[in-house]
């Protein structure tokens, strides 16, 4: 992953960074797959990655990032345990935080709710939208 630099698209040429994504899945393979689409627009960038709770925690506490995307099932924990680091540090509310999973029944989906996630996906199903939810929150902020 090299660095990057966008063209801020109102005309004003100042270099816009792209958003800084922590990605919290222990799938190499669907890690693979979501930092290809997540870095091919230019407009999003994955900086940094974890497979388990307390990485993702570690990370969260020591850098910061425009967006989380988080799997619920990890290597020695649950995605709920970072869910509610985020919620309990106020930033679910100031970045965009998203729960891709495919434990995506109504009960864990309610939960994710509570700690205030706005964004939860059927990782088998819904793949693509995690991105185009990304995409907006982008173009929202840019």
């Amino acid at each position: 992953m090299g660095n990057q630099t966008i063209i801020d698209d109102a005309g004003s040429g100042a270099p816009r960074r792209p958003l800084r994504v922590l990605l919290i899945e222990d799938s190499p393979l669907i890690r693979r797959s979501l930092v290809e689409a997540i870095d091919a627009s230019g407009q999003l960038r994955v900086t940094a990655f974890a497979d388990s709770p307390d990485d993702a925690i570690a990370l969260l506490a020591s850098e910061s990032f425009d967006a989380v995307i988080v799997d619920l099932q990890l290597k020695h924990g649950s995605g709920v345990e970072v869910l509610a680091y985020l919620q309990e540090k106020g930033l679910v509310n100031s970045s965009f935080a998203a729960v891709l999973t495919n434990h995506a029944l109504p009960a864990y989906r309610e939960r994710c709710l509570q700690y205030g996630v706005q964004h939860f996906f059927d990782k088998s199903l819904e793949f693509d939208r995690v991105i185009d939810a990304l995409h907006d929150y982008a173009r929202e902020r840019g």
